[in-house]
């Protein structure tokens, strides 16, 4: 099932308005609706997020929790909760039930991969703030083939624009010669504006494609490009472990 779904019972049992055997009663007995209709059946399925439910006329609410999720950003869609010019967002994108929360660490719009999407503001300030050098991974697909000592520059930092990058770790990941590009792995810790296309512009290089595949402890792997999924439990422990940031409760 999915995680905006639960059955009846379990959903009661969550608000702590009754044990499951409980709720299966007070389900029997007409005592609970659903968007003001009595539901009596037991093994009702019901939206968590969407549907109300009420019992004695009172609306029952899930205990207030941080939600972290892990979101597959396309190319072509903006970081921002609304445009002026009516371009896509990635929050067109999102269900009703996520577009409440917050994305950490902006990618430009033609750059896609891991965005963290969560209502945990100390969690959103640890990520973000440039003190913390927090790691960012991207693949950067260049037209060119590349040697490691073309790439040299990038790990000792580099200015463009009047901007001075910091450092980065670098490494070829493939070379295709009939296409005539090269695929490398940078991690930055800094965060600035476009600061990966940046550096590489500084070496004259074009960048065809750009995804960012890790944001400190956390991991893109298969999430479909478009997609979203909760952050697993080892997830969450990894990002309180490297944030000292509690739980909310």
């Amino acid at each position: 099932m999915s995680e905006t779904k639960a059955r009846l019972n379990k959903y009661l049992s969550m608000c702590g308005a009754a044990s499951r055997r409980k709720a299966d009663e007070m389900i029997s007995r007409g005592q609970v609706r659903v968007n003001d209709k009595v539901v009596d059946k037991l093994g009702t399925v019901i939206d968590i997020y969407n549907d109300i439910v009420t019992v004695g006329g009172k609306i029952l609410r899930l205990p207030q929790r941080a939600g972290y999720f892990i979101f597959n950003k396309p190319a072509g869609c903006l970081c921002s909760k609304s445009d002026p010019e009516g371009r896509k967002t990635i929050y067109d994108l999102l269900p009703g039930n996520m577009r409440k929360l917050k994305y950490v660490g902006r990618l430009d719009k033609d750059t896609e991969g891991l965005l963290l999407l969560t209502d945990d503001g100390d969690m959103i300030e640890y990520l973000t703030h440039p003190r913390n050098q927090v790691p960012r991974t991207y693949h950067a697909l260049v037209r060119w083939i590349l040697r490691d000592s073309d790439v040299e520059p990038l790990r000792k930092g580099v200015d463009y624009l009047g901007e001075s990058y910091d450092p980065a770790q670098v490494k070829i990941l493939s070379i295709d010669r009939p296409k005539n590009n090269t695929l490398l792995e940078i991690t930055i810790k800094e965060g600035k504006k476009r600061e990966v296309r940046m550096m590489l512009r500084a070496l004259n290089l074009h960048v065809d494609h750009l995804k960012r595949v890790a944001f400190g402890p956390l991991r893109l792997d298969n999430t479909p490009v478009g997609k979203s999924r909760p952050c697993k439990p080892n997830e969450l422990e990894r990002l309180r472990k490297v944030s000292k940031i509690k739980a909310p409760l």
